[in-house]
């Protein structure tokens, strides 16, 4: 059952991303660096990342920046915006957040899931933690999909329901 789940929380977690990569991709240069909620396309993009990338740590402690993280903006206490990365850097940023999905998830155990995560604005399970991190993607993915679709005046569907698809061309 545990090798199931391991493989549905991959496959969910690399859909969220496709569709993130679809609205990374299409975002036309010249909106790179507009006005999206609380900041540019480019600091949401990256906020996504960092926040995907981080809950795949089992704590906050454990936690390694990589390069993205120090050119993109590491995010102390109470800071709520980011620096971010260019567009080529985002989406490199975002095949290392899948990529470190793929690993974590492959590694987790029914007792490493039902561990408190370590976070400490969080009360959440580590198994818990996963889906979470999955609803934060994709509610990022939703903001950046509404406003680069009116941007670009694209109808096409962008949905993936499981894992990686290469159907956008990339």
């Amino acid at each position: 059952m545990i090798d199931y789940f391991k493989a549905i929380l991959t496959r969910q977690f690399e859909a969220s991303l496709c569709m993130l990569d679809k609205c990374i991709r299409e975002c036309p240069p010249a909106h790179w660096e507009s006005k999206i909620a609380n900041g540019t396309v480019r600091q949401v993009a990256y906020h996504t990342l960092y926040y995907g990338y981080l809950y795949l740590y089992p704590s906050l402690e454990a936690f390694e920046p990589t390069e993205f993280h120090h050119r993109g903006g590491l995010r102390p206490a109470g800071v709520t915006t980011c620096i971010g990365l260019t567009k080529d850097e985002t989406l490199a940023y975002l095949a290392t957040c899948r990529r470190k999905a793929v690993e974590t998830f492959a590694s987790e155990t029914p007792d490493s899931l039902q561990v408190p995560a370590r976070f400490p604005w969080l009360s959440l399970s580590r198994g818990e933690l996963h889906w979470y991190n999955i609803r934060h993607i994709q509610r990022h993915t939703g903001q950046l999909s509404a406003y680069v679709r009116n941007a670009t005046g694209s109808r096409e569907d962008w949905w993936v329901d499981s894992g990686w698809q290469d159907r956008f061309g990339q």
